[in-house]
């Protein structure tokens, strides 16, 4: 039997008994992927790297991809690529458990990283599915899904900052088409992706938040120019887009004229899902890693250093249990809500406590290289941490967002 008919004969059986589909999921990767050897950290052994972003060549670049992509539509046509998804548009229509018993078992395998489809899936894909025409979704969710395609987000802007509403790219209506001038910025794996997801104003007489529609732009069409924004990390993880008379069919609308403050809102909320459950392909240092720092640097008994580490793990667990019942939220077919914000300024709280505990633990060898194993590699977390500050809506915006949303306090004032 082919990958592809396996994949149909499993989809057919409808709700699969859990205990069936992890005996499929082990044997498909038993036949595909060796076991993860079990994690032992020796200090001064293997790799120093705990950089939050990925530091690549176009040529290494090139190479993961294609790995990845390799895996992705091998997982797919197995039966275990969108296992949630509807299968009118290429899922396999199973449960969140489902889900979870995949991610469970895949996580004892060595497999190459799908993290280069994150924004695509966790991003990206919600939106389509929940705003997009069914041409859309039946021409882009399998491919997604599958690898076949790399999706970027294209929200963020030189002059709007943190308030998405103010942007200024612009989309004017010709015909069956509408036309896009405009830039934007920040767009994390432009340069590898096929299609974006765009907000564009398209009424500038209507108030701001009232004047946007989304669509569906194909990152190859003519007019479309990816530029690599070096960062202080040394790398590029990310890009200013350029759009000239960039033309789009209306069909790549996601959801109505003027009516992409709603889109939005989805995918950020689906964002910072992504981003504060790791998702996004980043996320903290394990604890072991950073209880050896202190033992290599005879921290680990000052009781000031145990604090701080015990406030990182502490901290790092609670917003686990937030995010799993945010997650169970969404496997019920409700939109994440603020709690997402929670999450996402969780993570990058965690990520100041831990390199202020580096701080205490290896003072100038953070910022000095004395060809010190395991040292001065932590540079490129620490410069890396801004970034992801930013990401996702800044630090700032998620505390406006838990204050006034959650905890019902009034709005911050809006200059005059």
């Amino acid at each position: 039997m082919t990958a592809t008919q396996h994949a149909e004969s499993i989809a057919a059986d409808g709700d699969v008994p859990a205990e069936q589909f992890e005996a499929e999921a082990r044997a498909f990767l038993d036949a595909t992927a060796e076991r993860r050897p079990e994690e032992t950290f020796v200090w001064g052994q293997g790799s120093e790297n705990v950089s939050l972003f990925p530091e690549r060549t176009p040529e290494q670049q090139a190479a993961d991809l294609a790995a990845s992509r390799a895996w992705a539509q091998q997982v797919f046509d197995t039966g275990f690529g969108w296992i949630t998804g509807p299968t009118e548009y290429g899922g396999r229509g199973l449960t969140a458990d489902h889900q979870r018993i995949w991610g469970r078992v895949a996580s004892e395998y060595q497999t190459p990283s799908l993290s280069i489809y994150g924004i695509g899936l966790g991003m990206v894909a919600p939106t389509i599915l929940a705003h997009a025409t069914d041409d859309v979704k039946k021409a882009y969710l399998r491919k997604l899904w599958r690898g076949d395609i790399v999706a970027c987000q294209l929200f963020s802007e030189p002059s709007s900052g943190s308030d998405l509403a103010s942007l200024q790219t612009k989309a004017v209506r010709d015909g069956d088409e509408w036309i896009l001038n405009g830039q934007k910025v920040w767009t994390s794996g432009a340069q590898v992706s096929d299609i974006g997801e765009i907000i564009c104003r398209t009424d500038p007489d209507l108030p701001k938040h009232r004047g946007l529609t989304g669509f569906v732009v194909d990152m190859h069409a003519p007019g479309v120019e990816v530029r690599p924004l070096r960062q202080m990390t040394g790398g590029a993880s990310f890009n200013e887009v350029f759009f000239t008379d960039v033309r789009v069919p209306d069909s790549h609308r996601l959801g109505d004229v003027n009516g992409g403050w709603t889109v939005a809102l989805t995918t950020l909320m689906n964002e910072r899902a992504a981003i504060g459950g790791g998702g996004g392909g980043v996320g903290l240092p394990t604890s072991t890693r950073l209880i050896e720092v202190a033992r290599a640097t005879g921290t680990n008994t000052d009781p000031l250093v145990r604090q701080q580490l015990a406030r990182i793990v502490i901290n790092d667990r609670v917003a686990g249990y937030t995010n799993r019942r945010a997650m169970a939220k969404i496997a019920q077919g409700q939109l994440p809500g603020p709690e997402m914000s929670l999450a996402k300024l969780s993570l990058t709280a965690n990520m100041v406590r831990t390199y202020e505990a580096l701080s205490s633990m290896l003072g100038p060898k953070l910022v000095v290289d004395t060809g010190e194993w395991g040292t001065y590699a932590w540079t490129q977390f620490l410069l890396g941490v801004p970034g992801m500050r930013i990401a996702g809506g800044s630090d700032e915006v998620m505390r406006n967002i838990i204050g006034e949303r959650v905890l019902g306090l009034p709005k911050e004032p809006t200059p005059k």
